[in-house]
Formats: C-alpha cells, structure tokens, sequence
C-alpha cells in the first residue's frame, strides 16, 4: 500500500486480491448448507455471528479490492470511509468473541447475545468516534499508509490499539494457565485463536512502534501484518467457531435419527 508515481496497485493490493479471491470461494463453497443448517438452528449466537462474518466478509472483499483508491488523492474520503467500516466490522467481530469467551460456560441463549452485542457496539462505537474525529478532525492519515514517519501521532495512535489488543489476548492467555481456567470454555480451538490473535497483535505492536521511530523494517513489517490479518482472520473465525458448530449440528442430527429409528423398530432384527 504504497503511494508510487504511475503505479495504480501496489504489490500488497495484488497479494490481498489474490488471497481474498480464495477466501471467498471457501466462504462460498459451504455458504449454502451452513445456511440451510442455521435457519433450522436454535442457536441465536452463531447466527448473528454467521451473519456479522459474511458481512464483514463482503466489506473486507471491497477493501481489499480498491485498494488503488489509497493511491488517489480524489477517493480518500472514499478510502477513509470504506476502511472505517472495515476495520470497525473486524473489530466488532474480535470483541464479540472476547465478550464470549469471557462469560465463560455461561455464554448461551438470547440473554449472553444481548449481553456480547451491548458491549461490543459500547467499545466500537468509541472507537469509531474516536477514529473519525483524528481522521476527519485533526487530518491524522490513519488509514493512508506510506513509508513517511512524519505523522508521529498516527503510528502513536496505532502503537495504543495494538497495545489494548495484545494486554486483552494476553489477559485470556493467562486465565488459561491460571485458577481462572474453569471459567472459560474448554475448548482447545478457543485457546490456538487467541493464541494466534495475540502473537499478531504483538507482531503488528512492535511493527508500529519501530515504524513510529523511523525504522524502514518496521514499515514493511506493518504491511506484512496487514496481509495476514485481512486475507486470513476471517477464515480463522469459520475455521475455529462455525466450522465446529456445524460439525456439531451433524452428530446431533445423526444422532437424532438414529434414536427415532431405534424407537421405530428399524434395529429389532440385530438382537433376533
């Protein structure tokens, strides 16, 4: 995402179109029975994050694919506001989960989705706020990236969000080699994605901070995080969540079938 004289998209827009192209085609391949087995679910929590996912899925794909705007002095409001939404949709996303995975064995029904949603859209909604009045009020280019180090303030801002990231990631990593353990879900899927969220903020924290010091490294390092965090994270969530969710709605309706068809005589002749 660099800013280069006569060149409309830079190698990481190449890189993210490519690799969103894949991650679509996946989302795509299972999209019609996850979504047949949903609206035959009861399960209001993996719905609205079902939903939310191909959501933010769709934004991330827009994303990913103007990323010439950034390149534009005439759509960088357009680029601006595109990338609020983005990153506010993904970000809802990781703090709806870290909402649920902190309530523990708990996290069910109609009440924990109230409970995830009210406070996921408290914490984003003061984000945003925050982003549009330094984007909009104070001109700070949060979202225009260049290896320029000038813009002290930007890389300051970004060196405190992927700070209060990594301390959130690293407070669950501790709760899992703590007393507190019980209180989070026993699932070893939850425990490999904050794993992997917290070692790509950590990443992504020390690429700001060399950055913000002028360290060209730094730069390149940021936009390597970027790459795997919009071409990847979304997959992740599937792959950690949904995927096992629907794997479970299959053995629950095997075994559903199978009890019916045992009541029903079908397995009388094997014990004759």
């Amino acid at each position: 995402m660099r800013s280069l004289e006569g060149v409309a998209e830079s190698p990481l827009s190449t890189v993210l179109n490519l690799t969103l192209q894949e991650e679509k085609y996946n989302l795509n391949a299972k999209g019609g029975k996850s979504f047949t087995k949903l609206t035959h679910g009861r399960s209001y929590i993996m719905i609205s994050y079902y939903g939310c996912l191909w959501l933010v899925s769709l934004l991330n794909l827009a994303w990913c694919s103007l990323q010439a705007w950034e390149c534009t002095p005439e759509k960088a409001v357009a680029w601006n506001v595109l990338s609020l939404f983005t990153t506010s949709g993904m970000l809802f996303l990781e703090v709806s989960l870290v909402a649920f995975l902190l309530q523990g064995n708990y996290a069910s029904g109609l009440e924990a989705l109230t409970r995830t949603f009210v406070v996921s859209g408290l914490i984003i909604g003061l984000d945003l706020l925050l982003k549009v009045i330094y984007l909009f009020g104070f001109g700070v280019p949060l979202f225009i990236d260049n290896n320029d180090q000038s813009h002290r303030v930007k890389w300051g801002l970004w060196v405190v969000h992927k700070l209060v990231l990594t301390a959130v990631y690293g407070f669950i990593l501790f709760m899992y080699h703590s007393k507190w353990r019980e209180r989070l879900p026993a699932r070893p899927a939850f425990y490999k994605y904050i794993t992997i969220m917290c070692c790509l903020n950590a990443l992504a924290l020390f690429a700001c901070g060399l950055t913000g010091n002028g360290a060209g490294f730094g730069f390149w390092l940021y936009g390597l995080t970027m790459i795997f965090y919009h071409a990847f994270y979304l997959p992740l969530l599937y792959i950690t969540f949904l995927a096992d969710f629907f794997q479970e709605e299959d053995l629950h309706l095997e075994n559903v079938y199978y009890s019916e068809m045992k009541d029903a005589g079908f397995f009388d002749a094997d014990w004759e």
